[in-house]
């Protein structure tokens, strides 16, 4: 390529523009350097001392071109751009990337390159390879995971996985990205030139790593075939498989290699096998071929021999380097799990803190309801002690009142004792009624059935009267007359002395029933009087100390039973014709008594029983009695 788009004023500089895989760079350079001085140039502002794996790479027609280092830059068929735009990529690659790269810049510099090429699916890679290679390109990039920092989708605007992987399977863009997060996980302490080589190995086991292919055809008018040139050696594909080669010549394998315009003819050192000749589509092509072929020659051959002393210096500085690094970073990966540590102390004094400072709030409330409950239970003491006092003071009251009911307890006990004594008296009294009363009935029956018997007999005499005055028609008036008079004067002389006799019986019954009515109405008198004392008694001790004595004195062994109950009459009321009871207790149980003549009603477990009696005379009698003492019988008969 000529100069003459150049001005006739030519300056000595001219401008060009670098761009490597995460820079650009603009430099000036003289008209008369070569191509070597140019990547001087570059490699002294990258720093990069591994220079003979990369190259300055543009465009020309559209090919892309390496730009030649014995070769003055101007003169080559560089694009008429101002500035120059120059590509610093790596030219050849390493076999090992563990053993051949040393400094860091370069192995920067390669792992950039070779992600690149793989998301543009230069270098085939299968899905789980790509989900690993992408964790670690992840951890590269933004160190340790750490969840309160890489949030879910926090790699949404990253470029991971090639378009291929992500289009092979019916997962979402947040799905793969929680595979590679969870994969990322996992790579906690690896520094970032460590994930960087641990990429670079992975990448270097790839069929399709650091090769260059070119179309070919073993005739001059057909390209059928692709040539692969990479650093084990020279590979033929077919253009459907760029994976598995057709043929391989190794680089220990090839004798020579030559061309001549477009054709080109590999020679093995094995003379068994002959020698392998192709087209290219250019003569450029051709070139390019022999170009990377002599350069990818020259590495494997340098890498068998003996490292120079300037390598071995630079190696040397690069495990210096590398170890002070690696120093550096279990150092900083201290600090780190230090500072966390830390943190996480802080976190938990401050969490400390705030407990204690709420446990001191809450201390402080109770200890505020503490004063406040002291000072309330401080009244209370003194409310309480009032009313000790005061109970005190009723207390006095209450023993000397008690006292004084003791002391009326004490009287009253002696009235009740007259008052019973008084009262077995009239019930021994009212007994000996009974007694007498039975008697008395039990001979107004005897003399009942003798007064039945007498008008039996009178009965059937006046049916034998009747029946002589129907037999006898033909006795004469007189003599029947005479016989009458006679006969009515034997019977009133037989008859006189029963009639007399119970005309007698008559007036002693009588008599007897005055003299037990007159009885009746003293007893019932005698018994009024009682009742009325009873209850003076009542409303004058009406006390909770009397009524203990009371329940004291006629205790549960002192309650009526069946064979002996005990009885006191009280509130006793006699009713002379009359079916009315008495108004404070009603008849609720009749029991049975030794005379089938007499019933009785009374209410048991009352206090106050109320009684009917009846005898054969038809006179009815209700009584109230009251429980005071043991007796054969259950009730009173009167």
């Amino acid at each position: 390529m000529s100069i003459q788009w150049m001005t006739k004023k030519q300056q000595k500089t001219f401008k060009i523009k670098v761009v490597t895989m995460d820079n650009e760079t603009e430099l000036n350079c003289e008209i008369h350097w070569k191509g070597k001085d140019l990547f001087e140039l570059v490699c002294r502002n990258l720093g990069l001392k591994e220079t003979w794996f990369f190259g300055l790479q543009f465009t020309s027609d559209g090919m892309d071109t390496w730009l030649k280092l014995e070769k003055k830059v101007l003169q080559q068929e560089v694009p008429k751009e101002d500035p120059i735009k120059f590509r610093f990529l790596a030219k050849f690659y390493p076999e090992n990337v563990s053993e051949e790269l040393v400094q860091d810049i370069t192995q920067h510099l390669f792992f950039l390159q070779v992600k690149k090429q793989i998301l543009d699916e230069e270098i085939h890679c299968s899905p789980e390879a790509s989900v690993l290679l992408a964790s670690y390109a992840v951890q590269a990039k933004y160190g340790d995971y750490n969840p309160n920092i890489h949030k879910p989708g926090f790699l949404s605007q990253d470029e991971l996985l090639p378009k291929r992987v992500l289009q092979q399977y019916q997962m979402t863009s947040e799905m793969w990205q929680d595979k590679i997060t969870a994969w990322y996980a996992e790579h906690r302490g690896i520094a970032r030139d460590e994930a960087e080589m641990n990429y670079l190995k992975i990448a270097q086991d790839l069929d399709m790593y650091g090769m260059n292919y070119f179309p070919i055809s073993q005739a001059k008018n057909d390209a059928d075939i692709l040539l692969g040139v990479n650093a084990k050696g020279i590979h033929i594909y077919s253009r459907e498989n760029k994976i598995s080669p057709l043929k391989s010549f190794k680089w220990d394998e090839i004798k020579n290699i030559s061309y001549n315009e477009k054709k080109l003819k590999i020679t093995p050192i094995d003379k068994k096998h002959d020698a392998f000749k192709f087209y290219s589509s250019e003569h450029k092509v051709n070139k390019l071929i022999l170009h990377l072929c002599i350069g990818n020659h020259d590495l494997f051959l340098t890498k068998r021999k003996v490292d120079s002393i300037e390598i071995q210096q630079m190696k040397n500085q690069a495990k210096e380097e590398k170890a002070r690094k690696k120093m550096e970073h279990q150092r900083l990966a201290m600090e780190k799990q230090l500072r966390e540590e830390a943190e996480r102390e802080k976190e938990d004094l401050e969490r400390r803190l705030f407990q204690l400072e709420d446990e001191a709030r809450q201390a402080n409330e109770a200890l505020l309801r503490s004063n406040e409950t002291a000072e309330l239970m401080a009244e209370k003491a003194q409310i309480a002690e009032e009313e000790a006092k005061l109970l005190a003071r009723n207390a006095v009251e209450a023993r000397q009142e008690m006292q004084h009911l003791e002391r009326a307890v004490m009287k009253s006990k002696e009235e009740m004792r007259q008052m019973e004594q008084k009262m077995r008296d009239a019930d021994r009294v009212t007994v000996k009624l009974i007694n007498e009363t039975e008697r008395r009935a039990k001979e107004v029956e005897v003399l009942e059935q003798e007064l039945q018997k007498a008008r039996e007999n009178k009965q059937r005499k006046q049916s034998l009267l009747d029946l002589g005055t129907a037999v006898l028609p033909v006795i004469s008036k007189r003599s029947l007359l005479e016989t009458s008079e006679g006969f009515s004067d034997s019977k009133l002389l037989r008859q006189d002395p029963p009639e007399a006799d119970f005309k007698r019986l008559s007036l002693e019954i009588e008599k007897e029933r005055l003299d037990y009515i007159q009885k009746s109405m003293q007893l019932e008198k005698q018994l009024t009087e009682l009742k009325l004392e009873i209850q003076t008694l009542k409303k004058e001790d009406r006390t909770p100390s009397v009524l203990s004595l009371w329940n004291g004195t006629f205790s549960p062994q002192n309650k009526p039973n069946r064979n002996g109950s005990n009885w006191m009459l009280a509130d006793e009321q006699v009713f002379r014709g009359s079916g009315n009871t008495s108004p404070l207790y009603p008849v609720s149980t009749v029991r049975s008594c030794p005379d089938p003549d007499r019933r009785y009603y009374s209410t048991p477990s009352q206090p106050v029983h109320t009684m009917m009696f009846s005898n054969s005379l038809g006179r009815r009698t209700e009584r109230s009695a009251r429980q005071v003492g043991p007796y054969e019988l259950d009730v009173i008969y009167i």
